[in-house]
């Protein structure tokens, strides 16, 4: 004998029954089967919700009623042909009569019972078997109909009835003798008390049916056939790479199915795990899948983790104060009140000092439990040996299930690891000793995150996905873009590591798609996407709440600066191309690397000095393997070495400039580049990053450029320039005269920076340095005559875009 279950969902229409009956027909050709079935999709509740209706004398239930009889009506006429179905088309208005008058005293009386709620609702899966039974009736299958409330005995428990399986077992050992066919079709979910009173195992309880049934006949495997090719590592409406479990144990199984994992019904387990009978989870609509085959022991894998599942709306009671510890009884006072008033703890917590104990519930028992405390312990809270109850709502459960952690140490670090380095914060914790799970209790507003990153590090062999929104798409933004889409199947296949694009913002518009926005058209994304400035995408990206989110900044904007700490406080590491931030006060500074290391993100900023080149990854290799720097010298503008390398004084100074400006070299305002506040950030910011506290008036800057050079717009300083040139000239001509280059250096020695233009002779490290190059001399306690050197381009769109890029990648290892 096979026992083949299949849900509302494999059972929601013609279609899909006819599906169910080629299953069904394919099983047979090997032994006997017993099929139970579920009501059709949705049924159940429409049911339920006619009822209420009913008691609350709203007679819209005669309409709901109507609705579902021409349903079932229809599906009678698709299934079978026109000169069977006046019998069965019979017995479904019958049925529908007889609800009508069980509904109609309800409104009367304006009263639902729990066993008048039980009978209503057991019409759905009777009227679906026998509709179901006549639709193998008509393709001449030897089967047979019968009602499971004549097999199926429980007590009085209407809603959730306890089996009495010494009776139900001699009822369905008894009927399997006398009835000998190849179809036993039987309707889930219903059963019936010593009285005959009609009763219900429980939602969900269609597989109950079924593992009664198998249990009793000792099958060797119980099929239950739902919407999804079997148990998944995670819910995959919330976990895009959530993969199919092959193989678990049924301890695992249950504990899935208690923390959410909702493909069966937790009591579904108990009968045919006490028999060793595996159950086989397997897709109706694609039925060649494997599914999930549930087993006595845990298959042996790789993967010691066998699922992460959740469970939202909970509520955190927690009780605390010294008058508990060391008293007896505490605990017990405590689950009494709360089982008294029938809240079911869903997870226990209690700290060592017994100071505290801390319970899960469901959200919606919280006032009643609050309530039952709170009176259990009214003395000692009046009293102050207990403090009163404290309660916490809108919190999820996230559990990690799998038999085999026990023989592997680390998996808690791991888990915690993750969880904090995005930000997560758990609220309490729970573990089994027998370490079939580790159960925590956070933000559901966290819980998609939670469970991408958990997925992430416990079952992700493929890649690590970084989710990055980029402020900024002008020159740098969109060669950055261009070398993520040309690298991206290089990083997927050597690093494991796929970078997508979730956001890119102007000045004007923010583009957001938390699928990915496609490199290659995201010029003409964005130009269709909404009106928004930087705080609308700052506000979305916290929203989206993303596992290892990066915000990369590739603006020169002050207000986009100003954004950073928001980010890192929700632990999304920044990556900044914009030196203002890094620039800005020391306090500021200070902060933002704090908080950087307070929330677990990071916050990178490599192209704030020398574009590409690893100045200040080298600068900070050096202090974190215990060298001391005593000195730099440094040529940190590429502007300007590009400017003084092209300019002989037979072109005009302001042309070179603006050549400059025009090859991207330049700030969108080169006066930041020639007036040497640009280099005066950088060597600040290495000076800070060397462990000195300093600010921009602390640097001293000797300035070649006119004081009116700086007055009006941009276009007025090129006029400007053009009629100071006489000046520049001369500058020109007096280094030219000693047989010297002119360079813009940046100096840092004991405490104290200073920029200035310089004569550098040929016999300096800074003579032989061409085009838009930067050159950075450590003297360092172990480099104190021959310096380290740092030497390559320092300017450009591209090297620029490069070294932001590496921060990504450094963000994600």
């Amino acid at each position: 004998m096979q026992v083949l279950k299949f849900g509302g969902s494999s059972v929601a229409n013609s279609a899909n029954i006819n599906k169910v009956v080629s299953i069904v027909l394919s099983a047979m050709q090997k032994e006997p089967v017993l099929l139970v079935v579920s009501a059709l999709g949705g049924v159940t509740d429409q049911l339920l919700q006619t009822g209420e209706l009913a008691s609350h004398a709203d007679e819209s239930y005669k309409a709901l009623l109507k609705t579902m009889e021409n349903r079932h009506l229809d599906t009678v006429r698709e299934l079978l042909p026109i000169q069977q179905q006046s019998s069965t088309l019979s017995l479904v208005k019958q049925q529908f009569n007889e609800l009508e008058n069980i509904c109609d005293g309800v409104f009367l009386l304006g009263e639902l019972s729990a066993r008048t709620r039980d009978r209503i609702v057991s019409y759905g899966e009777l009227l679906s078997s026998q509709i179901i039974s006549a639709r193998f009736q008509s393709l001449q299958t030897d089967q047979i109909w019968t009602d499971a409330r004549k097999l199926i005995r429980t007590n009085s428990g209407f809603g959730n009835a306890t089996v009495d399986f010494t009776v139900t077992g001699k009822n369905i050992t008894a009927f399997c003798q006398q009835e000998v066919h190849g179809l036993y079709v039987i309707p889930g979910f219903i059963s019936a008390d010593a009285e005959g009173n009609t009763t219900t195992l429980g939602r969900g309880g269609s597989d109950y049916t079924a593992a009664i049934f198998a249990s009793v006949l000792e099958v060797s495997v119980l099929e239950i056939w739902t919407d999804v090719s079997g148990m998944m590592t995670a819910d995959p409406r919330l976990v895009q790479n959530a993969k199919p479990i092959q193989r678990i144990s049924y301890q695992e199984a249950m504990e899935l199915s208690h923390f959410g994992a909702k493909i069966i019904y937790p009591p579904t387990i108990q009968p045919v795990m006490r028999k060793h009978i595996p159950v086989w989870v397997k897709n109706t609509f694609e039925p060649e899948a494997y599914g999930t085959l549930i087993e006595n022991e845990s298959a042996v894998t790789d993967s010691f983790i066998r699922g992460i599942s959740s469970i939202n709306k909970i509520s955190l009671l927690s009780l605390e104060g010294s008058g508990m510890i060391g008293i007896p009884g505490f605990s017990k006072r405590l689950f009494e009140a709360l089982a008294n008033e029938s809240v079911n703890v869903i997870l226990i917590t209690q700290s060592s000092s017994e100071h505290s104990i801390c319970v899960g519930i469901n959200e919606a028992d919280t006032a009643k439990a609050k309530a039952a405390i709170d009176h259990a312990f009214h003395h000692e809270i009046q009293i102050g040996k207990v403090e009163p109850l404290k309660v916490e709502t809108g919190l999820s459960i996230v559990a990690l299930v799998g038999e085999q952690m026990k023989s592997h140490p680390g998996i808690s670090g791991k888990m915690f690891g993750v969880l904090g380095k995005n930000g997560i914060n758990v609220r309490a914790i729970a573990q089994g000793s027998s370490e079939k799970n580790i159960s925590t209790v956070l933000s559901t507003h966290d819980v998609k995150k939670a469970l991408n990153v958990l997925h992430e590090e416990f079952f992700e062999t493929t890649y690590k996905q970084l989710n990055v929104f980029i402020a900024g798409t002008g020159n740098v933004g969109g060669k950055l873009i261009g070398q993520i889409r040309k690298q991206f199947a290089y990083l997927e296949h050597h690093l494991r590591l796929q970078i997508q694009i979730i956001g890119l913002a102007n000045s004007k518009k923010v583009l957001i798609n938390e699928n990915g926005i496609d490199p290659d058209h995201w010029k003409d994304s964005l130009q269709t996407a909404p009106a928004g400035n930087i705080h609308d995408f700052v506000e979305q990206i916290i929203g989206k709440n993303l596992r290892n989110s990066v915000f990369v900044d590739v603006t020169a904007n002050a207000t986009v600066a100003g954004v950073y700490g928001s980010l890192l406080e929700k632990s999304v590491s920044v990556v900044a191309c914009n030196k203002i931030a890094c620039s800005s006060a020391y306090a500021d500074y200070r902060k933002l690397k704090s908080l950087a290391r307070e929330f677990n993100s990071l916050f990178l900023f490599e192209t704030n000095v020398g574009a590409g080149l690893p100045v200040i990854g080298t600068l900070n290799d050096l202090l974190r393997s215990g060298d001391i720097v005593n000195r730099i010298q440094a040529v940190l503008s590429g502007t300007l070495n590009f400017v003084f390398n092209n300019y002989d004084a037979t072109v005009p100074f302001a042309e070179v400039v603006r050549q400059a400006q025009a090859e991207g070299y330049t700030e969108p305002d080169p006066r930041l580049d020639l007036g040497g506040t640009d280099v005066m950030r950088k060597i600040m910011i290495l000076a800070r990053e060397a462990g000195q506290q300093l600010e921009m008036e602390d640097i001293s800057n000797e300035y070649f450029l006119p004081a009116k050079c700086f007055e009006g717009s941009v276009e007025d300083f090129y006029a400007e320039m053009l009629r100071q040139e006489a000046h520049f000239k001369a500058i020109y001509e007096a280094a030219a005269a000693k047989h010297c280059k002119l360079k813009f250096v940046a100096k840092y020695e004991n405490g104290k920076a200073a920029v200035g233009l310089q004569h550098i002779p040929a016999d300096s490290d800074f003579y032989h340095l061409y085009g838009k190059d930067n050159l950075v001399l450590f003297y360092t306690d172990r480099y104190p005559e021959q310096p380290l050197v740092i030497k390559g381009a320092g300017a450009g769109a591209d090297v620029t875009a490069s070294g932001v890029f590496a921060d990504i990648i450094r963000v994600a290892r």
